[in-house]
């Protein structure tokens, strides 16, 4: 009888639905990344062509590009934007890929991967100022090395930092592009059947790094093309880094671009939106010729397989490996250590290796400022990271319930803002923005930033998620859990680590943001960046150092979270832990 009623009583019981909502965060979060973009685009291409209805300007022509093509910095612009993104591009994608075959899988390695969350959440301007501080004529380094190794007893006059060919500018983009490239080939590498691969290669005589390079990397770098995309796109774009370590008589073209942004002439403005479509244009040629660069490599790389050389002296080449990756590793690092004195210095004279004295003074002085900087930057980082997430966790448990798979047109969509120079449509969309009566504020600050935390986010989240035990769901359903309850009660407790990581990588991504919270604020809104870039030209190292290091610790702080509460949580509950 029993039985019975239990039967019926289920036959009435209303069945669970998947919430209709989920389908549509995919076309969500589609929309959020693909109209910005496009409506920036053309906000900047119709002011390029003469048309910018905002200041009565409706004389649609070639006169910006003329304008811009007489400005006496136009080549060497061009060249610095071309030269320092493809060199440190493939400089970053060499040192990954000889560190991955010559230490991969060793208890070396181990040691590398450890250093990868602090060197990734090093904010590049305070990567970049740390640099500056090392090796600057009155740098560390010199201190360290002077009267006694050198005879100096004052800075030398070497353009080290900021000089015309954009040396220091690439050392500078590499030391923080190795690490990101790191990752992604990490992730790679997980997907690649790389052991029994370099099992086989070996056997047959292969010396290490020549059997990894021949029969593993055609496997990750398929994979990796996208992130090293993004890394050319970048390097060749950036503005904060460029400002810090790169030339200024002339600066790179992106620099230069945002230069005129801000000049209250109307005409430099027309040049501006001129110059960020030259850039949009290198860009795409870069890439262009990056993938057929590709192609070249490739036949030239089966070539080089079938000739079947072993390469089995490498000793050197893999000592050579580690150190490059120790000397990147040791300029972001070291720099921060020389940022973090100079925050504390009292007086300090050249060639003295340490200040004088070591005061609090520098942190008080600033105190007031710093104080509503670091809750501006706190409050757009909390809001875009936690919007980015939501919006992940949506499209990832859509995927998961209805069948969805991230395909190629997927990724690149994913990528899109990462990949279409910032220049070339913060400007446009800024100007949309104002059309549209949305003023530049705090919430349209962060609404750019959620723009490009979420492709991080995703990416940071995505293998973890797909890769959980769907058999927890089963047992969860099983016992009556709704699709619901099973994602709220078991699956986001279970990745926990993973949700914590990722949003440490949303908070990292937003406290960097430069040109989006300049050009989006309208100069309004000042975070920890804005204002740690805005010192450069005034030459104060004590004030550099202070916002530089709150910068760093800003970005730090979540990993650190991220690594130390979920050991707090599941102290007691070893089996919750997933990921």
């Amino acid at each position: 009888m029993t039985d019975v009623r239990s039967q019926g009583a289920a036959r009435h019981r209303p069945q669970r639905r998947p919430a209709r909502v989920l389908p549509a965060v995919p076309m969500l979060a589609t929309a959020f990344l693909l109209l910005p973009v496009g409506a920036g685009v053309l906000g900047t291409l119709a002011p390029a062509f003469g048309v910018l209805p905002a200041a009565g300007v409706m004389q649609p022509g070639l006169g910006a590009f003329a304008d811009l093509a007489a400005w006496p910095g136009l080549p060497d612009a061009v060249r610095l934007s071309l030269v320092a993104g493809g060199v440190s591009t493939l400089l970053s994608l060499a040192v990954v890929t000889a560190v991955l075959a010559a230490w991969s899988g060793t208890r070396t390695f181990a040691a590398v991967r450890a250093l990868l969350s602090p060197l990734l959440s090093v904010p590049h301007a305070a990567a970049a100022f740390g640099l500056a501080f090392l090796i600057a004529p009155s740098g560390w380094i010199l201190r360290a090395l002077s009267p006694w190794a050198t005879g100096f007893d004052r800075p030398p006059d070497w353009l080290i930092v900021q000089d015309p060919w954009g040396l220091t500018l690439i050392a500078g983009l590499v030391a923080k592009e190795v690490p990101f490239v790191m990752l992604m080939a990490l992730a790679a590498l997980g997907q690649a059947d790389a052991g029994r691969a370099m099992t086989v290669a070996r056997s047959l005589g292969y010396g290490r790094m020549t059997a990894w390079v021949k029969v593993v990397f055609p496997q990750v770098y398929r994979q990796i093309r996208l992130p090293v995309y993004v890394v050319l796109a970048f390097s060749m774009t950036v503005v904060d880094v460029a400002i810090v370590l790169g030339p200024n008589t002339p600066p790179s073209l992106a620099v230069q671009a945002v230069k005129w942004m801000g000049d209250p002439d109307l005409a430099m403005r027309l040049r501006a939106a001129a110059a960020a479509v030259l850039q949009l244009a290198l860009v795409l040629g870069a890439l262009a010729a990056w993938w057929l660069g590709e192609r070249a490599v490739a036949a030239l790389g089966r070539r080089w397989i079938a000739a079947g050389g072993r390469g089995r002296r490498e000793v050197w080449a893999r000592r050579a490996a580690l150190g490059i990756a120790g000397l990147s590793a040791a300029a972001v690092l070291g720099g921060l250590a020389v940022l973090a004195l100079w925050s504390v210095a009292g007086f300090w004279a050249f060639p003295d290796p340490w200040p004088s004295g070591l005061t609090m003074q520098n942190w008080t002085r600033h105190a007031m400022t710093l104080n509503a900087t670091v809750a501006e930057t706190a409050v757009i980082a909390a809001v875009s990271t936690l919007i980015a997430l939501t919006l992940a966790i949506g499209c990832l448990e859509a995927e998961m319930r209805h069948g969805l798979r991230l395909g190629a047109a997927g990724l690149w969509l994913l990528y899109l803002p990462l990949l279409v120079p910032q220049v070339a449509f913060l400007p446009g969309l800024s100007t949309a923005m104002l059309l549209a009566g949305v003023q530049g504020g705090t919430a349209a600050v962060t609404a750019a930033h959620v723009l490009f935390v979420f492709p991080y986010v995703f990416l940071a989240l995505g293998d973890p998620w797909r890769a959980w035990d769907r058999r927890y769901g089963t047992v969860a359903s099983a016992l009556g859990a709704g699709p619901d309850r099973v994602l709220w009660s078991v699956r986001l407790p279970m990745l926990l680590a993973p949700l914590l990581t990722a949003a440490a990588v949303g908070v990292s991504v937003s406290v960097g943001q430069y040109l989006p919270t300049l050009l989006i604020g309208g100069g309004r809104v000042q975070t920890l960046t804005t204002d740690a870039v805005a010192l450069a030209s005034g030459g104060d190292r004590r004030a550099i150092g202070v916002f530089a290091l709150a910068q760093t610790a800003a970005a730090l702080v979540p990993f650190a979270l991220a690594i130390g509460l979920p050991r707090l949580i599941y102290a007691r509950r070893g089996g919750m832990r997933h990921g």
